[in-house]
């Protein structure tokens, strides 16, 4: 399986805010799309940073609420990791915990195409596991 199967099945929609705008317009994204990370960028296919609610979290915890006076640029991430669609679920599963990452920009062609959460990567395990062990009933019932 690779990345490119996850996103047919969920689609390659991705919520994205430009750098400029406020972290309470941000947050307001975020919770209207009931997600967790943005996408940051300007023209909404090269990534300029990702901005996700344990940010927000911890800036608030850092700045109290002089975070609402903030830019996202401010808060994003600059170094954002991301995957092909090509990639290997397994290996996007591994690097995400290696990482510590809960979302990772699609990329193919220097453009984003999609966004693939964590959750994305274990709903996406299950279903194979429980595929294999169908295919092994059927199997075994059938000898």
């Amino acid at each position: 399986m690779n990345v490119q199967t996850i996103l047919k099945s969920k689609g390659n929609s991705v919520v994205t805010v430009k750098p400029d705008a406020s972290i309470p317009q941000a947050a307001a994204l975020l919770r209207t799309h009931r997600i967790g990370a943005l996408v940051v960028s300007r023209d909404g296919k090269a990534i300029d940073g990702i901005i996700s609610e344990r940010d927000i979290v911890l800036a608030l915890a850092d700045h109290g609420t002089a975070v609402f006076d903030m830019d996202v640029a401010r808060l994003m991430s600059k170094n954002v990791v991301t995957c092909a669609l090509a990639d290997s679920v397994s290996d996007l599963a591994a690097l995400m915990t290696e990482r510590r990452l809960r979302h990772i920009p699609v990329v193919e062609r220097g453009s984003l195409v999609g966004l693939v959460s964590i959750g994305d990567v274990v709903k996406n395990r299950i279903e194979e596991v429980e595929s294999e062990s169908n295919s092994m009933r059927e199997l075994i019932a059938g000898a």
